[in-house]
Order: structure tokens, then sequence, then C-alpha cells
């Protein structure tokens, strides 16, 4: 029940959006301190930092199983669609908290690294 839900989310939301406006959301998360959550269509709930991005893309430090080694990638914003991940909050002390975070869903599969 709850996949069909995240599918039907997935569909609908974030897809009628164009790329200024989902830059005007991912904006307020570029900060290398705060961490977003990145599906990719073989990998979920990645925990990611926005650290730039344009109306053209955006650039992410993801996480990886080692913990001071970050994947560094660029993508689309033609290929993201934007929501809310209410699973976690925000970690930034000096800013009021924040019962959830950005969710990014990316229409691609993650990039290997090596």
């Amino acid at each position: 029940m709850c996949g069909d839900r995240y599918t039907e989310q997935r569909s609908t939301e974030g897809r009628e959006k164009q790329n200024p406006e989902k830059y005007e959301i991912i904006r307020k998360w570029i900060d290398p301190d705060e961490r977003v959550t990145v599906d990719f269509l073989d990998e979920k709930d990645v925990s990611a930092a926005i650290t730039d991005g344009t109306t053209e893309h955006v650039a992410l430090s993801i996480q990886t199983k080692f913990p001071h080694i970050k994947q560094h990638v660029s993508v689309s914003l033609g290929n993201v669609e934007l929501g809310e991940d209410r699973n976690h909050y925000t970690r930034d002390p000096n800013r009021p908290l924040q019962h959830a975070r950005l969710r990014m869903m990316i229409n691609q599969k993650r990039p290997q690294w090596v």
C-alpha cells in the first residue's frame, strides 16, 4: 500500500514544475552541511548534499559506504522530480528545525563510481 502511494506521488508530484521553479526550491537547500534524500531508479533513500545548481542542473555530493568519501555528480533538472521526505529532519543547529527535508527523485540510475 505504501509503495502504491509512493509511485502515485512520484508520477504526479514535480512533473508539472519547470526548471526555474525547481531551482527556486533547490536553491534553499544548497548547503554542504544540510542533507537531502535522493531516490535513483535503482537505489532509494540515498543521503546527499546539494553543492551547487543552476536552472539547468544540480550538483550533488552523495554519501557512500565509506564515511569520508563522497560521490560528486551533476544531474539535469529535467530528470529531477521534487518532493518532501517526512522521515528525516534537518540537522543544522543554527537554523530552525524542520521536520522534513527535500526529496529528489532522479529518473536515471545512480552513476557508477570507483
